[in-house]
């Protein structure tokens, strides 16, 4: 089979669009709101971002190294970032994930990442690509839930 898997993995652009049209908004003490400590709604939109980076870049050999200082934007000690932080690392982090989606055929995804130290498992193509999207459903469901808690407008399912 060939062909890329962009057209099977159409959807989660939308997914990442409605993602980027709740966030943008937010003000900085919005985007402090969580539902659980320590776990606010920037934190969370910054994990979605390290996450893509980590798998993508550093674990995949995707993207650019610019992005590299973006895969520490979850850790203790990092600054807060502003919903246009936010969204501009989810839109440069999507680039890379698009243009996987667009270059990589269903024959890729059984192509074999040895283990690393920092991943002691080999990992397919296929399943980081499945992973990024299960991490961005999960965490941008926990911001969904967040904001309609705090009486702001949910992540639409359109």
């Amino acid at each position: 089979m060939q062909g890329s898997l962009a057209l099977f993995y159409q959807g989660w652009h939308g997914h990442q669009q409605r993602l980027v049209k709740a966030l943008a908004p937010l003000t900085s003490p919005q985007l402090t709101y969580s539902t659980i400590p320590r776990w606010s709604i920037g934190r969370i939109a910054a994990h979605i971002i390290a996450a893509r980076v980590w798998w993508m870049c550093s674990r995949a050999g995707e993207g650019s190294a610019h992005l590299a200082p973006m895969e520490h934007w979850d850790s203790t000690g990092q600054p807060v970032r502003k919903a246009s932080e936010l969204v501009s690392g989810l839109e440069q982090t999507w680039r890379v994930l698009e243009s996987a989606l667009e270059r990589w055929t269903p024959a890729d995804l059984e192509h074999i990442f040895p283990a690393i130290p920092d991943d002691p498992t080999e990992r397919t193509k296929g399943w980081i690509i499945w992973h990024v999207l299960e991490h961005d459903l999960h965490h941008s469901g926990e911001i969904s839930l967040t904001l309609g808690a705090h009486g702001l407008p949910a992540l639409s399912l359109e």
